[in-house]
């Protein structure tokens, strides 16, 4: 009996592989085995750094409100602390938005929550 290599399967897995690596430098977009190894770490960093993603930009709202919240005489924590004690619902995200785009707003929420915190 002939031995069955699965060429057509064989195949496709292989083109979808180096279609995969299209872009990449020399022999990995060329080569079966070095695409094959490229494409799996390029994944594996993708799938680490969707994860990371979060946490960076989190970090980079909080800069941005801690630099925008001293500039009004209060610190990021003072800040946040004072938002929860007056039943100011912003997240982080639009928080980093404002101080950035709206520095304006930005004070008056400050101004709003510093209002609460000494009533």
């Amino acid at each position: 009996m002939p031995r069955a290599t699965g060429k057509v399967a064989g195949h496709r897995r292989h083109r979808k592989i180096i279609k995969q690596a299209k872009g990449y430098y020399g022999a990995r977009s060329r080569l079966y085995r070095t695409a094959k190894e490229a494409v799996e770490r390029a994944l594996q960093y993708a799938y680490r750094d969707r994860r990371q993603r979060k946490r960076v930009f989190r970090r980079l709202w909080i800069v941005r409100i801690n630099a925008a919240a001293r500039q009004h005489g209060m610190s990021y924590s003072q800040l946040m602390n004072a938002l929860k004690k007056s039943n100011i619902e912003i997240d982080r995200k639009q928080l980093a938005e404002l101080a950035v785009n709206d520095m304006e707003a930005f004070g008056r929420v400050v101004e709003a929550a510093k209002a609460a915190l000494s009533a």
